[in-house]
């Protein structure tokens, strides 16, 4: 990917840190595409690594990944249904994004530990 200069005053073109967070935008996407980063998940499994998520939400939000060409939906010819979720070439790009939040958030819980 070409690596652009940043230009904060986005005037008469499509800001990209607002297209960014039209497509990350909600509560969990980024924490989904976290635990994706792992590889291949069930539903169910990301569901029990996130307590709190609802079956609705969860559901909503990989629909939404999918949709924008983050996450890749293979669903296998087996009964009961198998139903996997990884992240695809396009989501993979975004992993040092979510390493940078990640390693951002560490410090922050060092500090307000302090505080």
């Amino acid at each position: 990917m070409e690596e652009q200069a940043m230009n904060p005053n986005c005037t008469n073109q499509p800001c990209p840190v607002e297209t960014t967070l039209n497509i990350l935008s909600g509560k969990w996407k980024i924490v989904i595409l976290y635990r994706l980063l792992a590889g291949k998940k069930r539903f169910n499994e990301l569901k029990r690594m996130m307590d709190s998520i609802t079956h609705r939400t969860l559901t909503l939000q990989l629909r939404d990944l999918e949709r924008d060409g983050i996450v890749k939906r293979t669903v296998y010819a087996e009964v009961p249904p198998r139903v996997e979720y990884e992240l695809s070439e396009l989501g993979l790009s975004m992993e040092p994004i979510i390493k940078a939040m990640y390693d951002w958030g560490v410090n922050y819980q060092k500090i307000s530990i302090v505080e």
